[in-house]
């Protein structure tokens, strides 16, 4: 079982802070620092300083970590055409000696469009899948050679598809609830599906619908990487997990029922739970970006028995 640092910037993070936590990321062992891809807080957050650009924030990272992977859960695919998106993304896979990973989704809030004057399409799914096709595509166009791609809403013209990424292949992460067009998405594009935020029951289900979509169109279900992501609110004792839990602001049965909250003992066990339903990777919500002592102690009593 791989565990992953993810991080929500929007809620209120400086780009030194969020490099803070990458670099404990690294130090401690975790496989990945990840991040979201918001421009405003969401709940009771102020969000201070202000938000951060998830590409900009992983380019710096990957000059100042050596190791770790790093990526989105998810960009937005509002925010950025799809031929800018595959140039940003290959250029921070140089800069990382190939460690970056795209997760690639349709963009849901409507306030941070309308607060940063960024269009807000009715029809984004359908426009996440040529968005996909065409960053893939461009990615996969051999040297010497050009992309074109004429759909409904993107057309692109003889393209020289550069630059390309240090990897052969950036893995693509696709995830979330739907039932029928994510699934046949996943299917297509995805090296790894993630369900956010969702229960060991409803994960099975929606790993299944993936396995069984990936095999009608010719793909082995085990070719890809099933992963969730859930919120950590992990102490030695009980006390100290009330207390980062107030640091949050949620409620420990809360937590406890909807992500993973305790003692490392406890939370050992629920990730053991998630893994016997096809879980490989689990990615790490923190939300209180300044607890570093939070990470050492996931790495020293949590990682090191999944290890």
């Amino acid at each position: 079982m791989d565990l992953r640092i993810f991080t929500e910037p929007q809620q209120g993070a400086t780009y030194d802070t969020l490099l803070a936590v990458a670099k404990a990321t690294e130090d401690l062992g975790f496989d990945a620092f990840f991040r979201s891809d918001h421009y405003l807080p969401m709940g009771s957050a102020d969000g201070l300083p202000g938000p951060t650009d998830a590409w900009i924030t992983l380019a710096g990272l990957a000059r100042e970590t050596k190791r770790i992977r790093l990526g989105t859960l998810m960009t937005a695919g509002t925010f950025r055409l799809p031929g800018v998106l595959a140039i940003q993304v290959a250029q921070v896979d140089q800069m990382s000696g190939g460690r970056v990973e795209l997760g690639l989704g349709a963009g849901w809030f409507e306030e941070e469009h309308k607060a940063y004057g960024i269009p807000f399409p009715k029809e984004k799914f359908a426009r996440l899948e040529e968005q996909l096709a065409i960053v893939t595509g461009l990615w996969a166009t051999e040297p010497g050679k050009t992309f074109s791609h004429h759909g409904t809403y993107y057309d692109l013209t003889d393209s020289p598809a550069l630059p390309k990424p240090a990897q052969a292949k950036v893995p693509v992460l696709i995830g979330g609830h739907g039932t029928v067009r994510t699934p046949r998405l996943a299917a297509q594009y995805a090296d790894e599906f993630n369900m956010p935020f969702a229960s060991i029951e409803d994960s099975e289900r929606q790993f299944g619908r993936v396995r069984a979509v990936a095999e009608q169109a010719g793909r082995k279900g085990e070719d890809i990487t099933y992963s969730n992501a859930l919120v950590a609110c992990v102490g030695k004792d009980d006390a100290e997990v009330a207390r980062r839990a107030a640091a949050i602001g949620r409620e420990v049965d809360e937590l406890k029922a909807n992500g993973l909250a305790g003692t490392p003992d406890e939370v050992v066990d629920k990730i053991g739970r998630y893994a016997a339903i096809g879980s490989r990777r689990i990615y790490l919500q923190i939300l209180d970006l300044d607890d570093l002592d939070h990470l050492e102690l996931v790495s020293a009593r949590v990682q090191s028995q999944l290890a």
